[in-house]
């Protein structure tokens, strides 16, 4: 049997950190708004007759092999440590090869290691039977990651996988509910450039600061966290009208906000690369993910788009990414 489930990346436009709990129980009416990507994190399966166990990473260049008994034991594996703690929860009673990868850069801040937690979730759930109902995976695929990465989750990332699309995503201290957005897919493909820095970043250690200072009662903090929640109110008002000026503006207006919030979420050659992409025709940028690294979003004015893509691409180390809006979540196929 062959298993194959893939899940999309995503560009986070608004809400950004506010996403993990209990933040947002702080802010009424907190958000987060994003779109999946076409870069997808897959996961391939093929059962295996001798009791085998290979996971396996193509982008790291990294396999091992235990067998069944040593299911059990990969709760501790440092190795692929994410599709092994996936592989000791689901605990698959058949020998596998599972083959993991990525199309989006390592730490681009696209959410990749999520999307590949919910495809990978989707392949290993299909493997056994469908033990679990699709709308607990993004519980799973949070609580998983938690205790690879060692701090809080943020849950924006696991929507867009899941469901692909455009997404506000609500936090109420009932739950948490995915808004599906209407837009214009094609103007936002129009609209926007995506660049690799060519510096990775790791995920969390921006949040966690953020977090840890919220916590704690900072009372600026607090105020920024309340802007960041506006910010994404106002994100879903202006996309889902097409009012671009609108999301020029928002993210104009974010982005001094989140460096006060964390210095160190640009580096100096981001801060370049946004200076020179604003002379060549962007109206703003949107650091993606927790920054430090990864890539930048940016809404370029009517038509300068292949002008702020060629200004980048000049730059070295500098990947503009080839994206389309990917309007389709996680897909799972199989064959015997």
């Amino acid at each position: 049997m062959i298993i194959e489930a893939s899940a999309p990346t995503r560009v986070d436009l608004a809400g950004g950190t506010i996403d993990i709990w209990p933040l947002y129980l702080f802010h009424p009416n907190a958000a987060t708004v994003n779109f999946a990507i076409s870069l997808r994190a897959r996961c391939r399966i093929e059962t295996r007759d001798d009791g085998s166990v290979i996971l396996e990473s193509r982008d790291r260049g990294l396999s091992f092999e235990t067998d069944l008994a040593g299911v059990a034991e990969l709760v501790h594996e440092e190795r692929l440590e994410l599709i092994s703690k996936l592989v000791h929860f689901f605990k698959p009673e058949t020998g596998f090869h599972l083959v993991a990868e990525s199309q989006a850069p390592a730490g681009a801040g696209l959410g990749g290691s999520s999307a590949l937690a919910i495809a990978c979730i989707g392949a290993l759930n299909r493997l056994v039977g469908n033990r679990y109902e699709e709308r607990r995976f993004i519980t799973i695929a949070a609580n998983v990651e938690t205790t690879v990465i060692r701090v809080p989750a943020g849950f924006q990332d696991y929507y867009g996988a899941f469901y692909g699309g455009a997404n506000c995503i609500h936090f109420r201290a009932d739950g948490i509910e995915r808004e599906k957005l209407q837009v214009d897919a094609a103007e936002l493909e129009r609209r926007l450039v995506i660049c690799y820095t060519g510096e990775p970043r790791l995920s969390g250690i921006n949040n966690w600061e953020m977090f840890k200072t919220h916590i704690e009662g900072d009372k600026v903090i607090f105020q920024l966290f309340e802007g960041i929640r506006d910010s994404a109110q106002r994100m879903r008002a202006a996309l889902s009208a097409a009012d671009w000026p609108e999301v020029s503006a928002i993210m104009s207006a974010a982005y001094p906000n989140r460096k006060r919030l964390a210095p160190n979420i640009t580096t100096p050659h981001m801060e370049r690369l946004v200076e020179k992409a604003t002379r060549h025709g962007a109206e703003a940028a949107k650091v993606c993910g927790a920054g430090g690294g990864g890539c930048i979003a940016f809404i370029c004015a009517e038509g300068m788009q292949e002008s702020v893509a060629r200004a980048l691409a000049e730059e070295p180390d500098v990947q503009v990414l080839d994206w389309r809006f990917a309007p389709e979540g996680l897909t799972i196929t199989e064959e015997s």
